[in-house]
C-alpha cells in the first residue's frame, strides 16, 4: 500500500505540466506571478521542433529551473492523423498562434508576462545549450518570484 501511495505521490508531483490552455495559464500566471513560456510546434513532423523539445525542454536543466519559475504553454499542429487534436484544442492553437505566431513559424518559443506582454522570442531552434536557455529566462524571472 504505502509503494502505491508513494508511486501516486511523484506522479502528481512530476515536475513539468505542459497546459494547452493560454488562458487558463494567464490565469494561473496572475495568481502566482510566474512567467509563461508558449512554445509553437509540429510535434510529429518538424525536425527542429523535435529536437528542441529532447535536447533543451526535456533537459533536466530545464525541467528543474521552469517546475519553480514558468507555466508552460505548447500549442502543437501534429500532421499525422494518429497524433491528431481534439476539436477543441485545435480551435484554442489556433486562437493563440492568431494572436502570437501569425508567420506560422516552427519552432517558434515566447516568453510572456501574465498580461501576455512579450518579454523574448526565440525563432527556430535556439542553438544553445539548455544552460544558456535557461540563463537567458532567469534574466526576466529573477523579478517575479
Amino acid at each position: 500500500m504505502k509503494l502505491l501511495v508513494i508511486t501516486f505521490l511523484v506522479l502528481l508531483n512530476s515536475p513539468l505540466s505542459w497546459l494547452g490552455d493560454f488562458n487558463k495559464a494567464q490565469t494561473e500566471a496572475h495568481q502566482s506571478h510566474k512567467l509563461i513560456l508558449i512554445n509553437f510546434s509540429g510535434s510529429d513532423w518538424c525536425g527542429p521542433c523535435i529536437r528542441l523539445r529532447k535536447e533543451i525542454l526535456e533537459s533536466t536543466t530545464f525541467e528543474n529551473y521552469a517546475a519553480g519559475h514558468l507555466l508552460l504553454v505548447r500549442a502543437d499542429f501534429p500532421r499525422q492523423k494518429k497524433n491528431q487534436l481534439s476539436k477543441e484544442q485545435v480551435k484554442l492553437n489556433e486562437t493563440l498562434a492568431d494572436k502570437y505566431n501569425a508567420d506560422g513559424k516552427f519552432p517558434f518559443t515566447l516568453l510572456v508576462d501574465e498580461r501576455g506582454k512579450i518579454l523574448k522570442q526565440w525563432d527556430g531552434f535556439p542553438d544553445e545549450t539548455p544552460e544558456k536557455f535557461v540563463e537567458q529566462i532567469n534574466q526576466f524571472t529573477n523579478g517575479t518570484n
